[in-house]
C-alpha cells in the first residue's frame, strides 16, 4: 500500500464505504502469469480496472497526477449495466445507502411545463435487467471505487505522480515503463491508459497527436438541498416522487433528480458553450445561468432561484480512435482516454466500468505474457463497437433535445407521446421481455426504445468476456512464445 492515501469527501459516515463479503470475483480463479501493470488515472474507469486486475492475480501501480483526491463533480446516473458490476464487486450496501431509484424519465416542454415524454422505471427495472436503476453523487461513486481499490491485495497507489513519457515497447532498453515529472522510472509489463479526455498515453496509443474537440455545448451543475423543495407546493413533487426529469428547449436542456437518499436535488444545465473551460471544479456564474434559461416554465425558474453557486463545465469529446491498444500489445486505453463522451446518454462512466469488466475477466486467463497481446487485441475487439454505438447516441441526443421550436420538435414532442402513451398499457411491472419492442423502436426518447434499453442495461461485461473465452481459449492457449499481434 502506498503511503498517500487519498480520501474524497463522501455521504458514507466518518467517509468510510461499507463493502459487503462477497465470492471472489472470478470464482477462485486466478492468473497462472501474475503481471505488473501500471493504470495510469485515479478516476472511475481507473479505479475499476485496479479493482477487477488485482482480483485476477496481477500487481496493480495506480498513477494519478493530483496531489489531493475532494468532493468533485455532482450527480451521476448509475444504470444496470453498471450497477450489476458494481454489486457483483461487494459494494450493494453502500450503492443502495446513498443511491435514489427514479420512478421514471420524463420530459417536459421548456416553456410550458407539459410533459410530453414519460418512461416508467421503478421497480421493472431491476426486474428486467436483473440490477437497480441509479442516482447518486460522483464524490460517493468515487469514493466506492476507491475503498475497493485501495482494499485490494498487491495495489500501490501513488498521488502527485504525473506521467511524462511512456515506453511501450517491451523490447526497448529497460523494456516497458513510465516516466514521472521528477524523472522517476517505473517499469511494467504492462499499462492501462485510463488518464481522461485529455489523455497523454492516447497520442501514444495512436501515434497521433490530438486534442478532444469542444462539442459546443457546456454544463452549469448545481446541486440544492431538498428540503427547500418539500417547503414549496410548485415543487415538492419532484422529491416525493423522484423521477429523472428533462426540460428540452432550442438549443438547451436541464435535467434534474434527487440524490444522497433524497436530501440532495441535482441540476445539469446544458447550454451553449460561451468561453468555458473543461473542468469539474470551474466556477460558474449563477446569475447568468438564471438568464441564459430564463424562459423556462415557473417551476424551472423556481428551482433555478435557489442555486447559490454553480461549476460551469465544457463538454468535450473525441471522434472514434483507430486503435485503443499500442501495436506491441502492452499499452492499451480505458474509458474517457478511449471513448470520451457527451452525457446525454448517462453512458459514460457505466461504459468505462464495463471497461474495466472485461479487462480483468479476460486477464485473469493469462497464462503466459506471449498470450497478453491477444487477449489486450480481445479486449479492444468486444469494447469498441458497444462504446462507439453510445458515443453515437449520445451525440444524438444532443440533437433530440436542442430542436428549435418547429416542425422538427413537433415531431419529436408527437414520437414521444406515443411512447408515453404505451405506458398506460403497461401500467405495472414487469412488462413482457419484448412487450412494445416493435412499437418503441426508433423513438425520440432513446429510453423508451425497449430494444435499445436491452442492449444497453442488459449488458454484462463478465458474461461478455466469458463467452469470448469459451470460443477462442485454445488459440490463445495455444500461444507458447512471441507471435505478432493475434487477429482474435
Amino acid at each position: 500500500m502506498a503511503n498517500t492515501a487519498p480520501k474524497a469527501t463522501s455521504a458514507f459516515p466518518g467517509g468510510k464505504v461499507p463493502i459487503d463479503t462477497v465470492p471472489h470475483l472470478y470464482g477462485g480463479l486466478q492468473t497462472s502469469a501474475p503481471l505488473h501493470i501500471v493504470v495510469v488515472g485515479a478516476g472511475l474507469g481507473g479505479l475499476s480496472a485496479v479493482h477487477t486486475l488485482a482480483q485476477a492475480g496481477h500487481r496493480v501501480t495506480l498513477l494519478e497526477a493530483a496531489p489531493a483526491l475532494g468532493d468533485v463533480g455532482a450527480g451521476i446516473q448509475v444504470s444496470p449495466n453498471a450497477s450489476r458490476l458494481l454489486i457483483r464487486w461487494g459494494l450493494e450496501t453502500a450503492l443502495r445507502s446513498v443511491a435514489v431509484a427514479p420512478e421514471a424519465i420524463q420530459f417536459i416542454r421548456y416553456s410550458t411545463g407539459e410533459r410530453v415524454g414519460y418512461t416508467r422505471w421503478g421497480d421493472s427495472m431491476e426486474k428486467e435487467y436483473g440490477a437497480p436503476y441509479a442516482h447518486i453523487h460522483r464524490a460517493d461513486y468515487h469514493a466506492m471505487l476507491l475503498q475497493l481499490a485501495l482494499s485490494a491485495p498487491g495495489v500501490t497507489f501513488r498521488l502527485n505522480a504525473m506521467v511524462v513519457d511512456v515506453q511501450p515497447d517491451p523490447e526497448a532498453e529497460g523494456g516497458v515503463s513510465v516516466t514521472l515529472a521528477g524523472g522517476e522510472v517505473i517499469s511494467a509489463d504492462m499499462i492501462v491508459g485510463a488518464d481522461g479526455v485529455k489523455s497523454r498515453l492516447q497520442a501514444v496509443v495512436t501515434g497521433k497527436e490530438s486534442s478532444p474537440e469542444p462539442t459546443g455545448d457546456a454544463a452549469y451543475r448545481a446541486i440544492i438541498p431538498a428540503d427547500v423543495m418539500l417547503a414549496d407546493p410548485d415543487l415538492k413533487g419532484f422529491v416525493e416522487e423522484p423521477n429523472m426529469t428533462g426540460w428540452m428547449a432550442p438549443g438547451r436542456h436541464l435535467m434534474a433528480y434527487c440524490i444522497r437518499a433524497k436530501k440532495e436535488f441535482n441540476l445539469v444545465l446544458l447550454h451553449p458553450d460561451d468561453g468555458s473551460v473543461e473542468s469539474w471544479t470551474a466556477e460558474g456564474s449563477a446569475d447568468k445561468m438564471r438568464a441564459d434559461f430564463a424562459d423556462f416554465e415557473p417551476r424551472a425558474k423556481k428551482l433555478l432561484s435557489f442555486v447559490d453557486s454553480t461549476l460551469n463545465w465544457r463538454l468535450m469529446a473525441r471522434q472514434p480512435l483507430e486503435r485503443w491498444l499500442h501495436p506491441k500489445g502492452r499499452l492499451v486505453l480505458l474509458g474517457d482516454s478511449c471513448h470520451p463522451m457527451l452525457p446525454y446518454r448517462a453512458q459514460g462512466a457505466a461504459m468505462a466500468v464495463e471497461d474495466a469488466a472485461v479487462l480483468g475477466a479476460l486477464l485473469v486467463r493469462l497464462q503466459n505474457i506471449y498470450q497478453l497481446p491477444a487477449l489486450l487485441k480481445a479486449y479492444e475487439s468486444l469494447r469498441y463497437a458497444r462504446c462507439t454505438e453510445t458515443q453515437n447516441s449520445s451525440r444524438l441526443n444532443q440533437h433530440i433535445f436542442h430542436l428549435p421550436d418547429g416542425p422538427e420538435q413537433e415531431a419529436r414532442d408527437a414520437s414521444m407521446r406515443a411512447a408515453m402513451e404505451l405506458e398506460s398499457i403497461y401500467p405495472a411491472p414487469p412488462r413482457a421481455a419484448t412487450g412494445d419492442a416493435g412499437q418503441t423502436k426508433g423513438n425520440q426518447n432513446q429510453w423508451a426504445d425497449r430494444a435499445k434499453s436491452q442492449i444497453q442495461f442488459g449488458y454484462d461485461g463478465n458474461a461478455v468476456a466469458n463467452q469470448w473465452w469459451e470460443q477462442h481459449k485454445s488459440e490463445v492457449l495455444a500461444i507458447k512464445g512471441e507471435r505478432r499481434l493475434s487477429l482474435l
